[in-house]
């Protein structure tokens, strides 16, 4: 696919800068741009972005001057997004059902739906139209998926859960999986039966190798718009608000209640059975252990306000020195004891 840069200024709603004839082929970053290729660049990356190899750079509104042609937009980081999907437009998976998938009794399937090789549909099933199985998953009874989502392959998604449309699910993920709980008497370990189920809504993505535990009553629910990374864990009966993001590594312990619009950087985690408000951020590893209101900025272990935490670890890095005077200082004390005596 070629464009020229003007149609390519189109496209994202821009305002062309230079030469509005270069023709693009492509969308990449700056250190791997090449001469028929557009990259895009914010403040403090203007400069080197000035200097690649680029046919044209998308660059902030605010800048009205620049050495190369370029596009001026609003937000260049949405415009990348968008040429992303132009110049690379997803895979076309062809409709249809492999004749190697098993379908179970009473299964309900929309239109033009793929479904690959080596898939179990149990019984009950309700599948929505334009939805995509990869090979090799696993759909449990009475579990509904909504229309245009997507199943990566070697997903695991157990009875009873419901998926929204939209959906994206990544490989080696398990939906739906017992929550941990037991109860101990005498030194034995009793399970606690899991007869829950999970409840992803609508726009949801989840990561892969992730796992989202059936609640033990109830439902565990991850709300709209929310975004999981890779290697996150989130336990049974948690309910996860909207737009919300969990970088990798992420644990969320049982019956955690998470609000709208939450971050938590990679390798945090909550403790169980507490509250965090809309519009908290936590950096990352943080450990939560109590609840937070909204609107909290948190770091550390325990996590505490960010700008105590960053206090902290400031004192924390002056303890050798410190050390190394209250050393010396004792050194002096006993010459001048020593002296006295």
């Amino acid at each position: 696919m070629k464009k020229t840069l003007k149609e390519v200024a189109k496209l994202i709603d821009g305002t062309l800068l230079g030469d509005a004839n270069p023709e693009i082929s492509g969308i990449t970053n700056i250190d791997d741009a090449g001469a028929t290729e557009i990259t895009f660049a914010v403040p403090p990356h203007l400069d080197k972005a000035a200097l690649c190899a680029a046919a044209a750079v998308i660059i902030p509104e605010t800048i009205t001057e620049f050495t190369k042609p370029a596009i001026r937009v609003a937000n260049p980081r949405i415009a990348f997004t968008k040429l992303l999907s132009v110049f690379t437009p997803p895979r076309i998976v062809k409709p249809g059902i492999h004749s190697t998938v098993v379908v179970g009794d009473n299964v309900r399937m929309g239109d033009n739906i793929a479904i690959q090789a080596y898939t179990v549909v149990a019984d009950n099933v309700a599948i929505g139209d334009n939805t995509i199985i990869y090979p090799n998953v696993y759909i449990g009874e009475d579990v509904t998926i909504g229309k245009d989502t997507v199943i990566n392959p070697n997903v695991t998604i157990y009875p009873g859960c419901k998926i929204g449309s939209r959906v994206i699910i990544h490989s080696g993920t398990v939906i739906g999986a017992d929550g941990f709980g037991f109860i101990n008497v005498g030194g034995t370990h009793y399970k606690v039966p899991q007869i829950g189920n999970v409840i992803i809504e609508d726009d949801v993505e989840i990561g892969a190798n992730a796992a989202v535990d059936r609640a033990t009553t109830g439902s565990t629910i991850i709300g709209r718009g929310t975004k999981t990374d890779n290697f996150v864990h989130l336990a049974h009966n948690v309910v996860i608000g909207e737009s919300c993001l969990f970088a990798a590594f992420n644990g969320i312990s049982g019956s955690a209640k998470i609000g709208n619009n939450v971050t938590f950087g990679g390798q945090g985690g909550s403790a169980g059975h507490l509250s965090i408000g809309d519009n908290c951020i936590f950096a990352g590893r943080a450990g939560v252990i109590s609840d937070v209101p909204a609107n909290s900025f948190y770091a550390g272990f325990p996590a505490g306000p960010h700008r105590a935490w960053l206090k902290t670890e400031a004192a924390t890095r002056k303890v050798p020195d410190l050390i190394k005077k209250v050393q010396a200082l004792e050194k002096r004390l006993a010459e001048l004891e020593k002296q006295g005596n």
